[in-house]
């Protein structure tokens, strides 16, 4: 098992803590964190485009001049597609890109992910956020002391509102739970700082035999 310091918030070191291997010491596969990662943007689509069609658009729908005669193409109604302010054959229309890998491709791709973090040296676990109240200014110097403050994504107890509510007007950090923590989150921060609490959570979720 790898070994990582445990810091204060003072980064003052204050022992040690074992890290699964099978979560934070895996072989990164690329190639699965693309797919997941693919399928969780497709995932945040809206999938709202639409056009009209010829039976939404306005417009009368009696024939404009008898089929035969005129010397002129034949032509039915305005609201035809060929027709300019007719419907749009073929267009978008809504749906949904949502698609869900298997659990086996999520689970690795989280666990790659969190070992990438180990390897660059962008993990750090911390004893606790305890923060005495509720301040963004506090909680911006506490990170700054961290080394962390050019980006971090925080993972602490859901219960921990003082560290959530300092921590939402920070445009550069996120806190999230355990069961939160996401491939995309984890990948678009620079910085991952975890709670021994959060590292039993994480090891729970993702544990492999």
């Amino acid at each position: 098992m790898a070994k990582v310091e445990v810091y204060n918030l003072k980064r003052e070191p204050i022992g040690e803590i074992e890290l699964a291997d099978t979560v934070f010491a895996v072989d990164v596969n690329q190639d699965v964190i693309y797919e997941v990662l693919k399928a969780q943007l497709a995932s945040r689509r809206v999938g709202s485009a639409k056009t009209k069609t010829r039976s939404e658009v306005s417009g009368s729908s009696k024939k404009m001049y008898r089929q035969k005669g005129t010397g002129r193409a034949r032509h039915g109604t305005l609201r035809a597609p060929t027709m300019v302010g007719g419907g749009v054959a073929h267009g978008p229309r809504p749906r949904s890109y949502q698609y869900r890998p298997p659990r086996k491709m999520r689970i690795g791709a989280m666990c790659s992910a969190l070992s990438l973090k180990l390897k660059d040296n962008a993990l750090m676990v911390v004893e606790g956020f305890d923060l005495e109240e509720i301040k963004t200014k506090a909680l911006a110097r506490v990170l700054d002391t961290l080394k962390v403050g050019d980006g971090s994504l925080i993972v602490d107890a859901n219960g921990n509102q003082k560290l959530r509510l300092s921590a939402r007007n920070l445009a550069l950090h996120q806190v999230l739970s355990p069961e939160g923590v996401n491939l995309y989150d984890l990948l678009r921060h620079k910085h991952l700082v975890l709670t021994k609490e959060a590292v039993a959570a994480l090891e729970a979720r993702f544990y492999r035999v």
